[in-house]
């Protein structure tokens, strides 16, 4: 089995999967729930079934292009306290999530050391409201629990992502280097080259790692638009070369609107998946990114454009 260090190290560029918890959310007769959104579906056959359905399709684009390819747990919103209240006590939703998606790993036989799986974090509140995040101390002390539970299964590394403000962020990232698996952690970032708390980038990096022992791997933007997320990483005061260094990743959604407009848009919007499979292979070889994937807004269109635009570079003009 190989490493995220390794695959890093051996290829050029990492898949990520398209959105998974957006698609589920617009199945005909598929409900999320309101406290674990996706995460129990893996105890459902019908909802088993639509979300092994989505994991296939992207793993399927990974292996068809020879592609490395990322894959995060089903536990954006598993943390013990959501998990309670969803009366799912002593349910262990986060490593029963892992077994699922290392099933899907393993039945891929020889493409199965391609396959990178993360287990995936998140903020207590919402992604888009900086102003819910929690204080450094209680955001290590509440994230605790899920990120050990995470550690002690088969993922590869944890990611902390769709992070909007720096507070909640060191302390995920201090409960993540407590359990001594490998870490990334990515921000939700506007053009301006800050955090949606308004900390630039520059800033929030060097304060993480700063504090968190073992530091992050590295760091990613997600749930950001491609155009936003260039913007941002080539800010000229609020980001740097060292940001630029440690930012290895975006997992873009297809919306070129703020957070704010995002999150009271009642239908979807989105891009043509060949101009954002051109658009986001474009940003990461001219910025040096080495994962690249979508996020809201995108399926098996889109990343199939961008797995052929990784296939082939001298498409990317």
């Amino acid at each position: 089995m190989n490493t995220i260090d390794t695959i890093l190290s051996r290829y050029p560029f990492i898949l990520g999967e398209g959105a998974v918890i957006e698609r589920l959310r617009r199945m005909e007769g598929v409900e999320l729930d309101p406290f674990v959104v996706n995460s129990a579906f893996i105890y459902d056959d019908e909802k088993r079934r639509a979300l092994e359905g989505i994991c296939r399709e992207y793993l399927d684009i990974g292996c068809q292009a020879g592609l490395p390819l990322l894959m995060s747990t089903p536990t954006w919103r598993a943390s013990r306290e959501r998990i309670a209240a969803a009366g799912l006590e002593g349910t262990d939703l986060n490593g029963d999530n892992a077994a699922f998606l290392e099933g899907l790993r393993q039945s891929y036989q020889g493409y199965a050391d391609k396959i990178l799986i993360c287990g995936l974090m998140s903020c207590k509140g919402d992604a888009y409201r900086p102003d819910e995040a929690l204080p450094v101390n209680q955001a290590a002390e509440y994230h605790a629990w899920q990120a050990e539970k995470l550690a002690a299964t088969k993922v590869d590394f944890l990611l902390a992502a769709t992070l909007p403000a720096l507070s909640e962020a060191t302390g995920l990232a201090l409960s993540l280097a407590k359990t001594g698996k490998p870490y990334i952690v990515s921000f939700v970032v506007r053009p301006t080259g800050t955090l949606l708390d308004g900390t630039p980038l520059k800033e929030a990096i060097a304060a993480i790692d700063a504090v968190a022992d073992p530091k992050p791997l590295a760091f990613m933007i997600n749930c950001t638009h491609v155009t936003f997320a260039r913007a941002a990483l080539l800010h000229e005061t609020n980001s740097s070369a060292d940001v630029r260094r440690r930012i290895i990743g975006l997992l873009a959604n297809t919306a070129a609107l703020s957070p704010e407009d995002l999150d009271n848009s009642t239908s979807l919007v989105e891009e043509a998946p060949e101009a954002f499979g051109a658009s986001v292979a474009a940003m990461g070889t001219e910025l040096g990114l080495k994962i690249l994937g979508g996020c809201c807004g995108t399926d098996g269109r889109h990343l199939s454009a961008l797995a052929a635009r990784l296939q082939s570079p001298t498409s990317w003009s």
